[in-house]
């Protein structure tokens, strides 16, 4: 009996876990979701969904195959629930300098810039 008790209270009385960044995430036009994890001691975000107008424009930026390929790469911890990496651009056959940031426990703002900063870009994402 006491052990059962002892695991109730445990149960009752543990925290909930911290917000994680991995996970799926919808870019702002539902057209394209990325599936965030490990790749490494690294975090990365891979196509797993796309809409053939989406897929599209990445052939038209020189990607042939849309899904399965990393947008979010080799991002590290910056700072509080923020990660620094480059994002690779599809559609503009790109990478660029990134940030990804966890804004809350079902939103990121990913960003996006040209050389030194300048010229940045940002979407805000949501889990799928």
């Amino acid at each position: 009996m006491i052990p059962v008790m002892m695991a109730l209270a445990m149960a009752v009385g543990s925290p909930t876990s911290p917000p994680t960044v991995e996970g799926t995430w919808h870019n702002p036009k539902n057209s394209v979701a990325v599936k965030t994890g490990a790749c490494g001691d690294k975090l990365c975000g891979w196509v797993v969904r796309a809409s053939d107008e989406a897929q599209a424009d990445a052939r038209d930026g020189g990607t042939p195959k849309l899904i399965g390929t990393a947008l979010l790469r080799d991002y590290r911890p910056s700072g509080r629930n923020t990660w620094s990496g480059t994002i690779f651009v599809p559609d503009m056959g790109r990478t660029f300098g990134s940030t990804l940031k966890l804004v809350d426990a079902n939103t990121i703002s990913v960003k996006g810039c040209l050389i030194g900063g300048f010229f940045c870009k940002s979407q805000t994402w949501h889990r799928g």
